[in-house]
């Protein structure tokens, strides 16, 4: 794996080169450019807020800065993984022409999609501190947002393994593509983007023993645990109401972030791994 790494090294200007590419294409001939990136999760936070803050009375405060601080990371593991499916498949003529790692195809894809995700998270800090002005009150960011770029390595590291896994796969079997769709629109509802981690405990904590082991293997899922972790490092912790209950806000469990930690970069390497043995056979692809 060290001898792949030197090499991945060797090409970096290409792996640079690729990421521009990937970012000038996606808003060439916009006017807005990469704002129009952040209409999608904007306007899904604003649905789910009008839905569960007064439909289904969900009593949180600023309740679209919560699912935008998990949607956004969210929106990145996603688009990662969909746009990496592809990039050995629609790269094929020059893969079977020159030679270079070819690992550099999914992580330019990779890497323009986490670009976007820090710039989104910085308009995200401007608009909570908007919305803070406009409401004053506690201040919404938190000195925990310190902590945000070790986040940010392990949401990178999570994606990249699967991602590298993905793209292997689907560069002989298509049909994961579509399997990945089926299983990230599945995993969305399973992560704590438009709910959050305190209604799981509530929930699960009606079920004795049994529910904490269910409340644990929840969040063996990796996105889940980030998920929560955005919310609770970038924002100001808030009690949820569920039920006509208040349920006072948990503590960030570094605990369960350390797990999830060590599980992404295990996916990490794993990822690479199996990239490496699949990669020299592209070209054998028909």
């Amino acid at each position: 794996m060290w001898a792949e790494l030197k090499e991945l090294w060797r090409f970096r200007e290409l792996l640079i080169s690729l990421t521009e590419r990937e970012l000038r294409i996606r808003y060439k001939n916009s006017a807005l450019g990469f704002l129009w990136s952040l209409v999608n999760p904007l306007v899904t936070a604003l649905v789910m807020s009008i839905v569960f803050k007064y439909f289904l009375s969900q009593g949180v405060g600023s309740y679209t800065l919560y699912v935008l601080a998990a949607y956004i990371p969210y929106a990145f593991f996603q688009f990662a993984l969909m746009d990496s499916a592809q990039s050995i498949l629609v790269s094929l003529p020059m893969v079977r022409k020159v030679y270079f790692p070819r690992e550099v195809l999914p992580l330019a894809q990779i890497f323009a999609n986490f670009i976007h995700l820090v710039l989104a998270l910085g308009v995200f800090v401007v608009i909570s501190i908007l919305v803070w002005l406009r409401t004053p009150g506690e201040f919404p960011i938190r000195p925990t947002v310190v902590i945000l770029p070790l986040v940010l390595l392990v949401n990178l590291a999570l994606a990249t393994g699967l991602s590298l896994i993905i793209s292997a796969l689907n560069t002989f079997y298509e049909d994961v593509k579509y399997i990945m769709g089926a299983v990230l629109y599945i995993m969305f509802f399973l992560t704590p983007v438009m709910y959050f981690s305190e209604n799981v405990r509530h929930a699960t904590s009606q079920m004795g023993p049994r529910g904490d082991l269910l409340y644990i293997l929840y969040h063996l899922n990796p996105m889940a645990t980030l998920c929560t972790t955005y919310k609770k490092v970038l924002l100001a912790p808030t009690p949820v109401r569920m039920g006509g209950e208040t349920l006072q806000p948990l503590d960030l469990d570094w605990g369960v972030f350390g797990i999830a930690a060590l599980m992404s970069f295990g996916i990490l390497i794993l990822g690479y791994h199996v990239f490496n043995r699949m990669k020299w056979r592209f070209v054998e692809r028909p």
